[in-house]
């Protein structure tokens, strides 16, 4: 049995809210059971210097966890003066995530940055960021488009959503929460598209090698998480 009761394949409980902050043009705070985070995306009229002129625009990510996200406080990296290599993984991975469903040639040549602030960490922040992350943006596009700052066309061109699946105990098991995560033989992420293709795919042993029967297990349940996933998204967007 899962320390949190719950079926192999069974996610937990998911809840996508848009709409959350009043000033960005898009908003998510998403949950995954007790893993919380509050994802904004805010339309710039500017450019990396090394992608001016080139007539496509940007997506890229911002992620950070609040100094009592956690069981004991954790120093904000503000104050440190720098970001751990952590944080620099993560939000890359949340970047390549969205960019690989968005035409940036119809973009044009602005950015969206999305922000993904974890709020409450119980394992998943990165699967849940890209999930809710997705949908703000969605947001911030659609909020394009009534204002008809796109006129070739949609560049969201797929859903995008992400979920930890993991070897616990010897089993199999989709969406690990803390308790999960910390005494996982095998941790892997997965992130993949409406259409079910992979976008990436970050698997670790972290006390046995795992074979490949169980890598396709895995692969498996993160089809059909995040199938549920994807199925949220359009409830909440539709």
């Amino acid at each position: 049995m899962r320390p949190s009761r719950r079926q192999p394949d069974e996610l937990r409980a998911v809840s996508l809210d848009r709409g959350v902050v009043k000033y960005a043009e898009g908003s998510c705070f998403v949950k995954f059971g007790d893993t919380h985070v509050l994802v904004t995306a805010t339309l710039e009229d500017r450019l990396p210097p090394w992608l001016k002129g080139q007539g496509r625009g940007w997506v890229t990510a911002e992620y950070g966890m609040l100094p009592r996200a956690t069981h004991e406080r954790t120093r904000r990296e503000a104050s440190a003066g720098k970001q751990g290599g952590r944080t620099q993984e993560i939000q890359r991975l949340i970047g390549r995530s969205l960019r690989s469903v968005v035409d940036l040639q119809v973009l044009g040549e602005r950015q969206i940055t999305v922000d993904c602030d974890v709020i409450q960490a119980d394992g998943g922040t990165r699967t849940a960021s890209i999930t809710g992350a997705w949908v703000a943006l969605s947001d911030c596009i659609a909020w394009m488009k009534s204002r008809e700052m796109l006129r070739n066309g949609n560049p969201l061109r797929d859903h995008i959503a992400a979920v930890s699946c993991g070897v616990h105990k010897g089993v199999a098991v989709l969406d690990l929460d803390y308790a999960e995560d910390s005494e996982a033989d095998t941790d892997a992420n997965f992130v993949m598209t409406g259409a079910g293709n992979i976008v990436e795919v970050q698997a670790t042993a972290e006390k046995v090698p795992f074979s490949e029967d169980q890598l396709l297990a895995l692969l498996a349940l993160a089809r059909k998480g995040i199938g549920k996933l994807v199925d949220l998204q359009k409830l909440a967007v539709g």
